[in-house]
Parts: structure tokens; C-alpha cells; sequence
């Protein structure tokens, strides 16, 4: 039997199937690891191995059970075995792999059986993680910052996320849930499918290969009832990646190596389901079983045992990390204020502002209508979790009603009442989620001042806080969540208008957020409710809450009658009547249909009419989308400037302001005759009257006190044009690519505009000298020019893309003239070009990869040039261009090859751009002569940097003006991946790219720079232990090499309070003990006193404490000032050090000099 642990053990025999059971309880446990099984599995019978069995590849259980009706065990194997002969590894090899960890193990009860058998529990994984959360906390409840670290088998995993995912919502009134999520190092997966675009059907999958590898069969609905919906898997999906990546979680994903033989050889889990692809934080390796058995160990020597100890080394080494991260820091009020106002954006209201108010007879119905009183009862939240889901066909009514519902609360309710109007007509802010959780965060905290204190937990450096901070959804997530919470006594009344606006994911995704959130609130008592307005689709459905469907509702039939009564001025006549009736029969409840009728009958009336009154009803199409078409059909007058107008506000980058439509569309139908802009000749009024003959009425300018928009009056306009293919139907030349064929004419209208200016006006008068700025001068001088130069390329871009040939436009484009107009008209200087700037440079900055797809040579993306980023692949990473950066990878990757290849897939990480971004700046700044890869290396993205490395010309020996090559930038920032590539990469028969580099002489692995440090020392100096242990595992590394003050790494190692890199350092091999004593010299000297900094109290005895049990370290050593170690300690008033030296110093001279003793804490005390 296995070594026991020196702490308390929990019997085998005695660990229930269900519930949280504490396995290892040591005396003084600095972790706790938890242990959770598979669907099926057991808290015990999981995780162990039947002595003389480790070789069995057999997927047979041995011991029949005594039942006729053979159990299923999906995922987790469960055997009945000899306790005697049975490792149990969380308590008989643990304790001696992780000496100070406590080892805990939750089961939990799913049962499903043969199809035959009882049912088993109906719990669903939503439901097994809240309970493991709340089992969880209660048993961590003593000692809830304790770090902890889990350890699952298959679907276990499942269940882990999702629990750690409900922890990290949970704030205010159940704020003590969170502790489990903030105290989390790492997970350990053992064969856990994590999904891919499709992950609900990759469990059902993985199941299936389970049973039919155990001979079984399932009852599918219990499997159904358990697993979580396609949609709750895809968010879990989403979101865990960057959560992990935020906490800096440990990840390491076992995969199984071996298949099943009742499945013909094949995995439960393939490989490409069973790893996160988190390359920051996740390791994938092998375990050499299958499936069932690949969490079973023999012992110790078990040679697949050793991987796990491994992994389990470098995941319990991130404690001391973790701990160290520190306090947050109390944001400064004029802090918190510039966060207040980055929250605001010039559109926020502007959709909700722009809706015609209701007709002064219309929409009172809502506010008796019993499910909108039954949302509003606070006694009644419990039931509904405080939603309701106003849904409606397209033109209903529904933002009218909204705005109505959302006016009235304004003015009668007590509570604070906040909103957001989706508008899929305006910019990527007014349409998007993010501006959502802006817009509502910022009302929240203008009204409720106390709530800014949420600020705090973003714990930013002052550097990062600016009035343009970038916001991230779940950063802004987590602060309304924060928020909401923290309400107390006040009540809170939402309203967010037109979902279908939105895209469908992020509109999922935000329900699902609010779901969480409405539960959280319902349990810690907080009054908020929410009113959602959308169309049938995308059909959405929430687990609670409150449905009305407005087409179904008489009083809204009741609302187009008064409006008809109002509006439709037509007399009172029998035919009047009449048409009356057809009408609202003919409306089918749209109200948009019904607008657009009786303006068209107004006017039919108006022209004296009135024996036309019927038959033009009875010609009006009663379908919404024919009513377009026949209102865009009935006048052949302009049909050029009818069409371009609709491509504008259809296909427009941005919504254009009215002078800019008007314009555009002069520019492109009558460019000969557009003359310099003078708004004393032209009145706003005009420029809108314009618009509506242009449009046909179909498009109207918004009213914002800020900037107006020119929109469609309705989203079913665009519905019909872009959908529905209605450009195509009306003007069938334009059917075939209505994209490609719309984009190359707007981008010909910028051309026009940007040429008829070049070779019109003198040259440089959109410069002349403004107390304004140049390009406040040009925008009121030149209204269109912004656009034109901003977006040309983008329309020409999107035009590419839709197969439209743009190489008459790359050769011919006035590149030099563009740059001085882009320059002119940008805002900050790192939108600025030199003149020698490339097009190939420009088109990566911004984004355009059609274009340099289909006419510019990629591989000069490595060419350096005199511009922001150097070079243009740094300039597509920086500026978030991925599809350009994959177009540079593919075409490295095919160059590599010889032939046509697709590189590596990159994913761009916004955490390692912006650490690029700071160390460009820097560089860049003071124009150091620094190589690309020295670059890459900051951004630490393998596929990159192999790409880049297997390139002619890449140089690896490169020194800066510093002398920094490559490896000391990867050292100095932590770049484990590129490490990995510089340390493992093969090329012409070589090992390692190490082993190349030595024997040709190109670089030295231990070449110092200017400041006398070579890349161990880097990574020492900056705490960086993978970097560490990689330098350290070449065996090519000089560990005794010092640096310009004298130091060895192990010195160094000491001085910077480097606990766990001193533990790799002290078992290397040729390591010299010699210089540790001016490492323990520099480590007590260098910092502030230790009744000021509790932290380094704790850290430098530790260390201290282990240089003693080195027996290396002279206790009567001297500085160059002639002081000991116990002067220095008790100079520094760290008492407890000083007491530890003083005991240590009276025991050596008390015996045998040589004869190191640390003494025990009770010896001590």
C-alpha cells in the first residue's frame, strides 16, 4: 500500500456516492484539490486502480453485478473492488505529491440506467453545479481564500465550469458564493469533451460511444433531460475561455491515448474535443489508457502517474503567484468619473428619441393589461424573476408601445427606470450588446452615485484610465452585474427594445446573462425588472417570465381603429366608411402598413379624389414588403439617384449625417455639376425634403442633439431590400451580386468626391489655418471628405470580397494623395502614414484583406518601414486586422512549402496586443533598431512566430541597441509559447533549435545584454518560473552565471523573494551554494521594513528558512558593512526572522557546527 499522509484520512469504505467528503486533511493545508467524477462515475471508485491490473486494457468490468439489470456507466468506470488491493490515488498518493493539500472528493447522483431500471434523478448539470457551489463554499466557509484546485474526469468537467461560472456572477447578498471562483488555480481535465461549433452534439456523441463501449443502452430522454441545452453549452463555451484566461488560471488537458475495442478502436473523446485551445494558460499531454481508466494509477512509479504529478507540480506552483497578486486598488474619484464618462457614446438615446410618439389614443391598454400589472408586483417576482417579452410581427407597433411603456414609467413610477432601444440602423454602438451594458451601466451609476465603487474591482493602473477606455462585454457584464446587486432597497424597472436588431448571438448571450442575474436578484431580494420587445425571431426562450404577443391583443386592433379615426383624413362619407373597414381588415394588425396607407390616401383625398379612394385601397398589396415595392416602383423619375440612395443608407460603413447623403448622391449622378459646399445656399430643411423625394420616403433623418442620421423609417425596409432580395427584384441587373455590385459604386462616388476635390479646389485649402483644427476645417468646408478618404478602401475592400475585380483601382489609386488627406483628417498620430508608407502597410492597418488577397504580394509583411508599427504584420496584430494577419500566415506557410498552404490558425488575443502595443510604443519611440521576432516575441503567439521564423531573413542573433536578442525579450515578458517554438523547433536534423543555434554560433542561449543579464536572469529577476523551468530543461543554460552586480541566479533568485524558481534552482544540477549569502544579504536589505509589508514578512522568512535547511548558508556571514544576518533582521524590526536566526545560531554553537538544525514551529514558540 501506497504511503500515507501525516494529516487525517477519510476511511474509503465510509465516502458516500454523494455530497462534498474531505479524503486528506492535513494539519496545516495551504490547497485544497477536489475531485469531481463523471456522469456516472463515484467519488471513490473513479479515481482507483486494482493493483496488478495496470496493463488491462480490458473494458469488461470483471465483478458481474448481482442485479439482473446491468447499470450504464457512461464516461467514468465504476468497479466493485478489494479495498486491500486497491489504489486509491486522492488519499494514498496525493499526500506525498502534494504534502500540504487538503484532498476533497464530490459525488453526485445522475442514475442513468437501462431503460428497464428505475429512474434516476431528473437534476439537470445546471442543477448539480449550483449544489456542488453551495457544498463547496459551506465546507471552505473557514478558510475561504485557501487556493483550491480541481481534478475531473470526463463530464465532470462540464459540471466544474459551469459551477465556476454561476460562482463568478455571484455578488451582492451572495457575495461569499464568489470566493470559490476568485480562490481557483487550475483544473486538471481527464478526457472532458469540451464541444466544438456544435457542443450539445458532441456530449450526445461522446455518450454514445460510452454505452455501446459497456454494452449498454439509454433511456435518451433521461440523457436529454440531464445534459444542458445546445445554447447553454455554446455560452459555457464562450465564456470559460476568457474567464480562465482573466483569472490566469492553470489548465492541463489530459487526453486519452488509447481507444476502446467495442468501438473498433476508436476514442470516447477524440482529441479535438478533449482540449480548450487556450494556449496561454492550457497544456494538453497523453495518457497512455482509455477512456475509463485513464484516472487510475498503479503508485508512484505508475509511469502515466508521473505526467499527473507533473502537471500537478506546475499548477501548485501558481499559489505563491496567485497570492501575490494583491489588494485592489481604491480608484480616485476623478477616476472614477473619466470610467463614468468612457461608459457614454453620442448615440446612446438616439433610436429612443427618434420613435414617433404614441397617438395620444393608443398604447393605454398596456398599462391594465394583467401580465404587464403582474410583472410590475414586486410581491410576485419569485414566479416570473422580474421579465416580460413583448413579441410582435415586423411593424407591429412594438418600439412605439416600448417607448409608451417606458415614457409612463418615467413619469408615474417610484423606482429608477432606465432603457436601451436597439437600432440596427445605426452605428456598431446603437446595435451591439456592449452598447447595451454600456448605456445601462452608465444610468445606473448617474442615478445611484454610490454605485461607482464597482470601479474598483476592474483594478486598473492609472495609466489605463482615460475618458476613452476600452470596454470588453464581460468586463462590463461583471460591473452590471456588480451593480444590480448592490442595489439594497432601490428598485430598479428596465426596458430594451427590438432584440432582433442585434445579432442573434450576442442577444443570446445577453439573455442568458440577464436570466442569471434575474435569479441572483430573486434570492437575495433586490427589485429588478426587465421588459424585453422583439420580433417572433429569432426565437429566444427564457426559463422564467412573462410572454404577451401583440398581434393576438384586441386592444391592439383597438389602437390602429383610433389611430385610423385620427389620421385618415378622408371625411365621414358611406365610401369613407367603407374604406375604413377594408383597411383595418387588410392590416392584419401592422401598424407600419397602416401609416404608409393612409398617408397615401391623405394625399389621394387631398388631390379631390375621393371616387379613387376604394380602388387605390383595393391596388395597395397587403403584404408590408409589396407595399415597398410598389412605393419604390410607381415613379421612374431619377431612378439612378433613387438607387444609389437606397445602396447609401443600406450599405453605408456608417450611418451618413443628411449633408453627407446629399452629397454622396450629387457626387454620383451629377458630378460635373457639384460645386463647393456653402450651407448658406442650402438649408437643412431642404437637404431633408431632398432625401425623402430621393428614397421615395422610405428613409428619414434622424433627430439627435448631437448629429443627425439619415435611416430607413422602419427596419422591414431593409428586411425587404437586403433579405428578401428587393433591390434585386425591382432593378434585376443589380441581382445577381447586389454586395459586390453596391459596394464598387460607393466606392466610385468617394473616388469622385475625393478627386473632384483634388483637381478643383487649390491643393491644401482643406489645411487652412482654424482655431478649430485642420480637420474640424475640412468637415465643415468638405462635409463628405471624411468619408470618402476614410471608407474608400473599405467599399473597395467589400467589393473584392464580393468578387468584383479591383486591379484597375490598386494600380491606378492616388496613394500619395490619399495619405496626405488621411493624414489631414486623423485624429491621433497613430492613424498617420509617412509618405513612403506602402499599400500593402496601409491596407493591414486598416483592415482590408480582399484587397491584399487578390492583388498585393503578402510576403512583404515582413519588410520593415519608417511607420507606427514597423512592420505590416505588427500592424495587422495591433489594429485587430485577424483576417489579414491569417492571409500573411497562409502565404508564409505556402512560400515555406513550395506550394499553396493554409498556415497556422491565429486567434488574436486582446491581452497580448495590448502588451504589444505598450512595448511598440517604447521601442518605437526611442526608434531601437529591434527585429521582428523580438517584436513577435512580446506578442507570444507560436503560430506567429513560427511562421515568421521559418522565413528567409529572419533573424534570430539580432541585437537591439541594448543588446536584447529575441530569447530575452521572450524571457523578459513571459512568453512561454515562444519559448517553447525557440526551444523545440526543428529544422535540418537538429533537436532543437538550441542545438542548432550552439553548433552553428548564430546565438548563444546565455548571451548577456548591455545590462549585463542573459534571458535566466530575466526570467528570474520578473518571477517568470515556466520561463525558468524551460531555460533550465535545454541542459544548455550556464546556472552560475552572474550578473553586472555579482549575482548567480540562485542569488538573484533569493534577493527577488523567487520561492518556487529557488526550488528548481536548488535541485539542478552544478548549481553553486557560494553566493546565496549575498543573495540572503540583498533580499533582507532591500526592501521596506517588515512591520510595513506583512507579505514580504511571510515570503523572506520562508526563504530564509529554506537556505538554512540548505546548510549552505553561513549564519556569521558579513555585508561589506560588517553587519550579520541577525543584525540586518532585527535593524529591519522582522522579529519573527530575527528569532528564527538567534534559535538557529544558539543550536550550531551548541553541537556541531556543520550540523545545520531548523527548528520547528513549537520549538519556536
Amino acid at each position: 500500500m501506497a504511503k500515507k499522509s501525516s494529516g487525517t484520512s477519510a476511511d474509503v469504505n465510509k465516502i458516500p456516492s454523494t455530497g462534498l467528503t474531505v479524503v486528506v486533511r492535513p494539519e496545516y493545508p495551504d490547497l485544497d484539490i477536489v475531485f469531481v467524477h463523471g456522469f456516472t462515475g463515484h467519488p471513490e471508485r473513479t479515481w482507483s486502480h486494482k493493483k496488478g491490473d495496470a496493463q488491462s486494457n480490458n473494458d469488461e468490468d470483471p465483478v458481474k453485478s448481482p442485479s439482473r439489470i446491468r447499470r450504464i456507466r457512461l464516461f467514468s468506470r465504476s468497479r466493485r473492488e478489494d479495498l486491500h488491493t486497491t489504489t486509491y490515488w486522492p488519499r494514498d498518493l496525493i499526500p506525498s505529491s502534494a504534502p500540504n493539500a487538503r484532498v476533497l472528493t464530490y459525488g453526485y447522483d445522475t442514475h442513468i440506467r437501462h431503460k428497464l431500471g428505475p429512474l434516476g434523478s431528473k437534476n439537470t448539470v445546471y442543477d448539480i453545479a449550483w449544489d456542488f457551489l453551495v457544498a463547496l463554499e459551506a465546507e471552505r466557509r473557514a478558510e475561504p481564500l485557501r487556493p483550491v484546485l480541481f481534478i475531473v474526469h470526463s463530464l465532470g468537467g462540464i459540471v466544474v465550469k459551469e459551477m465556476l461560472r454561476r460562482s463568478s456572477i455571484c455578488r451582492k447578498g451572495q457575495t461569499h458564493l464568489r470566493g470559490v471562483f476568485e480562490s481557483t488555480i487550475g483544473i486538471m481535465f481527464f478526457g472532458t469533451p469540451h464541444g466544438g461549433a456544435d457542443p450539445r452534439g458532441v456530449l450526445q456523441r461522446v455518450a454514445e460511444k460510452a454505452i455501446k463501449a459497456a454494452g449498454f443502452s439509454v433511456n435518451e430522454q433521461i440523457v436529454n433531460t440531464l445534459l444542458p441545452s445546445a445554447e447553454r453549452l455554446r455560452e459555457l463555451r464562450d465564456e470559460f475561455g476568457p474567464m480562465a484566461q482573466e483569472q490566469d488560471w492553470v489548465l492541463h488537458s489530459f487526453q486519452e491515448q488509447v481507444g476502446v475495442a467495442l468501438l473498433s478502436g476508436l476514442k470516447v473523446v477524440e482529441d479535438t474535443s478533449s482540449y480548450l485551445n487556450l494556449p496561454d494558460i492550457e497544456i494538453t499531454e497523453h495518457i497512455g489508457r482509455n477512456h475509463m481508466n485513464m484516472c487510475r494509477f498503479m503508485g508512484y512509479n505508475d509511469v502515466e502517474y508521473k505526467k499527473v504529478v507533473s502537471a500537478l507540480d506546475r499548477i501548485t506552483k501558481s499559489v505563491s503567484r496567485q497570492s501575490r497578486k494583491g489588494k485592489r486598488r481604491a480608484l480616485e474619484q476623478k477616476e472614477k468619473e473619466m470610467l463614468l464618462k468612457s461608459l457614454s457614446f453620442h448615440e446612446i438615446d438616439v433610436r429612443q428619441r427618434t420613435i414617433k410618439k404614441a397617438h395620444i389614443k393608443t398604447c393605454r391598454w398596456l398599462l391594465q393589461k394583467p401580465k404587464y400589472v403582474e410583472w410590475l408586483d414586486a410581491a410576485r417576482i419569485a414566479e416570473h424573476h422580474g421579465f416580460l417579452w413583448i413579441r410582435g410581427n415586423p411593424g407591429t407597433g412594438k418600439s412605439t408601445l416600448m417607448k409608451y411603456a417606458f415614457t409612463n414609467a418615467l413619469e408615474t413610477m417610484d423606482r429608477l427606470v432606465i432603457s436601451f432601444f436597439f437600432n440596427a440602423r445605426g452605428g456598431d454602438l446603437e446595435k451591439s450588446t456592449i452598447g447595451t451594458y454600456r448605456s445601462l451601466l452608465l444610468q445606473l451609476l448617474e442615478n445611484i452615485p454610490e454605485l461607482v465603487c464597482v470601479f474598483d474591482s476592474l483594478n486598473l493602473v492609472k495609466s489605463n484610465i482615460t475618458t476613452s477606455y476600452e470596454w470588453s462585454i464581460e468586463s462590463l457584464k461583471d460591473l452590471l452585474s456588480q451593480a444590480i446587486q448592490s442595489l439594497g432597497k432601490s428598485a430598479v424597472v428596465c426596458f430594451i427594445d427590438a432584440l432582433d436588431e442585434c445579432e442573434d448571438g450576442q442577444v443570446r448571450d445577453m439573455i442568458h446573462f440577464f436570466q442569471d442575474l434575474g435569479e441572483l436578484s430573486v434570492s437575495a431580494g433586490i427589485s429588478f425588472q426587465v421588459c424585453f420587445s422583439s420580433r417572433h425571431y429569432p426565437h429566444i426562450t427564457i426559463s422564467k417570465g412573462l410572454e404577451l404577443i401583440l398581434e393576438e391583443e384586441e386592444q391592439h386592433t383597438q389602437d390602429i381603429v383610433n389611430y385610423l379615426e385620427s389620421e385618415l383624413q378622408i371625411g365621414h362619407s358611406a365610401i369613407a366608411i367603407q374604406v375604413r373597414m377594408e383597411l383595418l381588415n387588410k392590416a392584419s394588425g401592422v401598424f407600419m402598413w397602416v401609416v404608409l396607407v393612409v398617408q397615401i390616401l391623405n394625399d389621394s383625398y387631398e388631390r379631390g379624389r375621393m371616387d379613387e379612394l376604394q380602388r387605390r385601397l383595393e391596388e395597395i398589396p397587403a403584404d408590408l414588403h409589396e407595399l415597398y415595392r410598389q412605393i419604390l416602383t410607381r415613379d421612374l423619375h431619377r431612378q439612378d439617384e433613387l438607387v444609389l440612395c437606397m445602396q447609401w443608407v443600406l450599405l453605408a460603413k456608417q450611418p451618413l449625417r443628411p449633408v453627407e447623403l446629399y452629397l454622396a448622391l450629387r457626387s454620383g449622378t451629377e458630378p460635373d455639376r457639384l460645386s463647393a459646399w456653402n450651407p448658406k445656399e442650402i438649408s437643412t430643411h431642404d437637404i431633408e425634403r431632398f432625401i425623402i423625394d430621393s428614397s421615395r420616403g422610405l428613409a428619414t433623418c434622424t433627430k439627435s442633439s448631437y448629429n443627425s442620421r439619415v435611416q430607413f423609417i422602419h427596419e422591414s425596409v431593409k428586411d425587404f431590400l437586403n433579405d428578401q432580395n428587393g433591390i434585386g427584384k425591382i432593378w434585376p441587373y443589380l441581382e445577381t451580386n447586389l454586395q459586390g455590385q453596391g459596394h464598387e459604386q460607393l466606392k466610385r462616388v468617394c473616388l469622385n468626391y475625393m478627386n473632384n476635390y483634388l483637381y478643383s479646389y487649390e491643393p491644401g485649402a482643406y489645411m487652412v489655418s482654424s482655431s478649430e483644427g485642420p480637420q474640424v476645417s475640412a468637415s465643415n468646408r468638405f462635409p463628405f471628405l471624411t468619408y470618402a478618404v476614410r471608407y474608400v478602401l473599405y467599399h473597395a475592400d467589400m467589393a473584392a470580397d464580393s468578387g468584383i475585380d479591383q486591379s484597375n483601382f490598386v494600380n491606378t489609386f492616388l496613394l500619395e494623395d490619399w495619405i496626405n488627406l488621411s493624414n489631414s483628417l486623423a485624429s491621433a498620430s497613430n492613424g498617420r502614414f509617412t509618405q513612403k508608407a506602402s499599400f500593402l502597410y496601409i491596407l493591414a492597418a486598416n483592415n482590408r484583406p480582399a484587397l491584399i488577397k487578390n492583388h498585393l504580394a503578402k510576403t512583404s509583411c515582413l519588410e520593415e518601414e519608417d511607420e507606427t508599427y514597423a512592420f505590416p504584420l505588427l500592424a495587422a496584430i495591433i489594429t485587430g486586422s485577424q483576417q489579414v494577419v491569417q492571409l500573411f500566415l497562409d502565404s508564409l506557410t505556402s512560400s515555406q512549402h513550395g506550394h499553396q498552404a493554409h498556415g497556422p490558425k491565429f486567434h488574436l488575443d486582446e491581452r497580448r496586443k495590448a502588451a504589444l502595443k505598450v512595448h511598440l510604443s517604447s521601442v518605437l519611440t526611442k526608434r531601437c533598431n529591434t527585429a521582428l521576432l523580438s517584436h513577435l516575441a512580446v506578442y507570444d503567439d507560436d503560430a506567429i512566430f513560427s511562421a515568421v521564423l521559418g522565413s528567409p531573413g529572419a533573424l534570430l542573433d539580432h541585437k537591439d541597441e541594448d543588446g536584447r536578442t529575441p530569447l530575452h525579450y521572450a524571457a523578459y515578458y513571459d512568453s512561454i509559447s515562444v519559448l517553447k517554438v525557440l526551444l523545440t523547433y526543428t529544422m535540418s536534423g537538429y533537436d532543437s533549435i538550441i542545438e542548432l543555434l550552439l553548433q552553428t554560433g548564430i546565438v548563444d542561449i546565455n548571451m548577456k545584454s548591455e545590462q549585463g543579464v542573459n534571458a535566466l536572469h530575466l526570467a528570474i529577476q520578473y518571477g517568470h518560473v515556466a520561463v525558468v523551468e524551460l531555460l533550465l530543461n535545454t541542459g544548455k543554460v550556464e546556472v552560475n552565471m552572474k550578473d553586472r552586480q555579482g549575482l548567480t541566479p540562485i542569488a538573484l533568485a533569493i534577493a527577488c523573494r523567487r520561492e518556487a524558481i529557488f526550488n528548481l534552482l536548488i535541485h539542478t544540477d552544478a548549481i553553486n551554494l557560494d553566493t546565496i549569502d549575498k543573495g540572503a544579504f540583498l533580499l533582507l536589505s532591500t526592501h521596506k521594513p517588515a512591520y510595513r509589508n506583512k507579505e514580504w514578512n511571510d515570503e523572506t522568512f520562508s526563504i530564509i528558512k529554506l537556505l538554512l535547511e540548505t546548510g549552505k548558508l553561513d549564519i556569521n556571514s558579513r555585508d561589506k558593512n560588517g553587519r550579520t544576518l541577525l543584525s540586518v533582521a532585527n535593524r529591519r524590526n522582522h522579529r519573527e526572522l530575527a528569532h528564527l536566526l538567534r534559535f538557529y545560531t544558539t543550536f550550531s554553537t551548541q553541537g556541531d557546527s556543520s550540523a545545520y538544525f531548523v527548528p520547528t514551529t513549537s520549538q519556536l514558540s
